[in-house]
Formats: C-alpha cells, structure tokens, sequence
C-alpha cells in the first residue's frame, strides 16, 4: 500500500527527516540542496566533504554552521548526530560501497546515487550491510519517481497499448574531458553504461515490471582517443523479456545529448523525449484515439526521492527502489559486458512476479492511486 499522507504538508523541521550530504560536487550545489529546501519531508542536516574550507563556506551559504560541516577523516562523528538520521552518498562509484557500509555502522540509514556500487558482488555487499545493521537502503533511481514515467507505466501496464512488443531507449551525450572520472575504469566501473545507460536500463524494467531472460550486448572503445583508454565509448544491448517482449538500448559519450524511451504496442505506442532529464520531461501516448500529452507536474525529482525515502524511515516501510533494485541493474549490467566481450546472448537467472525487487509505491503527484 502506498505510504500515508500527512495531514501537516511540509512537516515542520524537528519532525523532517535530516540527511548528510556526502560530497559537495555538481549534483549537490545544483539539485539536492535546491530539492531538500523544498521538501516536505526532508532537510539539510550536515554535509561531508574532502576541502573543510569549501565545505564551511557552502554552510554558511545554505544556512548550516561550521558544525555541521565533516571531513570523510571524522565522517564516524556523524553517528553523535541523533537529528541526522540519514546519508545521501554523491560520490565517484568507487567510494559508493565504503560509505555505505560505514553509514551503516554508524546506524544510520542510506541513500545512494546510482549505480550502487562497481559491480553486482559489490551492491550485493552494501545490502548485505545494511541489513545486518537494520537500517534501510535506498538506490536513487529518480525516474522511478517522477509523474510521467508513471504515467507511461499505467499505459503499459494497463493494457492501453495492447500486447507490448518492443521497446527502445536511447542516452547519449558527449564526455569531453579525458580527466574526468566517469573515463576512469577504477573509479566508474565502466564508460556511459552505468553512468547513463543504466537510466534507459532501469526505465524499461520500471515501466514494464517484469525482468529480462536474457542480454546481448556490443561495444566501441575507439583507438587513439584519450577519453577513452579504459572505458567503451558506445555500448548497444538487446534484452529479452518474458512472452517474447525485446528491448533494445543504446548509451554513448560520443553522441549530441539524446534522452528518448519508445514503447510499441498492438494498439497503441508511447514517447517519451526527453526521457532522463531533470527537468522538463516529454510524454506522448498514441493510440486509436490519437496523440495524447498528459498534463502532469514537473517535479522536482530529487525532491520526490528525498521525501519518499524520509517517509519509509517514518513509517518503517522498505523503499520502492531498495538497494536490491539497484543489485539486479548490476547483475544486468555485469551480463552486458560478458555478452560484449564474447560475442554470446547470456541467460540470466530467472525472476519470476511483478516488481520483485521493489518496495512500498511511491506517492506521485498527479496520479491516481490503485
């Protein structure tokens, strides 16, 4: 069942949930902390950085002290802090399963920025932890949050397009900096698939809530380009699905930036472009009605992650995208490169139900429950 709403929207802040923010790059100036000061149910408590001196002065510009400020030397010191009740980890792949399994220790529970971790036996380990330590995992898949992804899902699900038969996702942009960590094998894992692929990975298996069979996979690692020495620049997948449904992926960092998910049915089809963005995502459902474009807000989605994951912790619920969602990605991810590296379809252990890997439905906005 859905969590219950409050009848107090937002919640006063000593009854919000307070999140330490792990690391003060990009994503955090720019989106968590703009999202947490708009949250219902979540808020700022404290922030972990590398550079004290950075850290100090982003608090004093977001209303924190220097207290509130910790270095990954004194990260354990949180454990003092009863009103931070969570961590949100934003930092390259590689730390992801450190932090996490500190957090853990700490008692605290967790919020990770996708992937999980570098591979499956990695996530797996990270959820291992969490739950020997009874606190509550969560992989931050924010389009599993958002109006519209739920949108296409009712109309997948629903029967609105008929029998699906295929679906198509594409993410692509252009990595520029050969510096860059995402282009370096020990810290990312790999090239666009678990930075921006795992995006059209995970929407397909969201929007139709079964898992694949099995995976085939191809990919470019061009010679002579600095950018990329360790990792592919291009990667294709095909997946399969139960009752013959094939899903086809293509992720690059080669590529004008392109963001479209395309599911066709009997009877009908949906477009989403753009599909991953942050903000101001494209729905179109076809079907013998016509085109029809919902009306639907456009939420801030780190703002719905951070409120549905405050709310599981309130109500002792388990996340819709626990970190188990995130192990599965993983162990999809890892049958790509096996498939890319020896030319082979790879079968995949079986999964039987709907969203087997998921939690309690999210609330979203906009939409009917049931």
């Amino acid at each position: 069942m859905p969590l219950k709403p409050d009848i107090e929207r937002p919640e006063p802040e000593r009854r919000r949930v307070g999140y330490a923010l792990v690391g003060l790059g990009k994503l955090t100036a720019e989106e968590l902390v703009p999202a947490a000061r708009t949250s219902d149910h979540a808020y700022v408590a404290a922030l972990v950085t590398s550079e004290p001196d950075k850290g100090v002065a982003f608090a004093r510009v977001h209303d924190l002290t220097e207290g509130d400020v910790y270095t990954y030397e004194d990260f354990e010191r949180l454990a003092e802090r009863e009103d931070m009740e969570a961590v949100y980890i934003v930092l390259p792949n590689a730390q992801h399963r450190e932090y996490v399994e500190r957090a853990a220790r700490m008692g605290k529970h967790v919020l990770c920025e996708k992937p999980l971790g570098m591979n499956a036996q990695d996530a797996q380990a990270m959820v291992d932890a969490c739950r020997e330590a009874g606190v509550l995992l969560m992989t931050a898949y924010r389009c599993q949050y958002t109006p519209q992804h739920w949108a296409a899902r009712d109309a997948v699900q629903g029967g609105r397009l008929g029998a699906v038969k295929l679906l198509d996702a594409i993410h692509g942009q252009v990595e520029d900096d050969p510096e860059a960590w995402r282009l370096k094998r020990d810290l990312a894992g790999g090239g666009p698939l678990p930075d921006v692929g795992i995006y059209c990975l995970n929407t397909l298996r969201f929007v139709l809530g079964t898992e694949p069979e099995w995976v085939f996979a191809a990919l470019h690692q061009p010679q002579g380009d600095e950018r990329f020495r360790e990792v592919e620049e291009s990667l294709s997948f095909m997946l399969g699905f139960p009752g013959g449904i094939i899903a086809n992926g293509l992720t690059s960092y080669g590529t004008h930036k392109t963001a479209t998910l395309r599911v066709l049915g009997e009877e009908g089809t949906v477009l989403m472009d753009p599909a991953y963005t942050y903000q101001g995502l494209s729905l179109t459902i076809s079907d013998g009605a016509g085109d029809f474009q919902p009306s639907l807000p456009d939420e801030d989605q780190f703002g719905l992650e951070l409120d549905h994951f405050a709310r599981c912790i309130r109500e002792g619920q388990q996340p819709w995208t626990p970190g188990e969602e995130g192990v599965q990605d993983h162990r999809i991810m890892d049958a790509m490169y096996q498939s890319a590296r020896t030319g082979q379809v790879v079968r995949l252990e079986r999964v039987e139900g709907k969203d087997a890997f998921r939690g309690t439905p999210p609330q979203v906005p906009g939409r009917e429950e049931g």
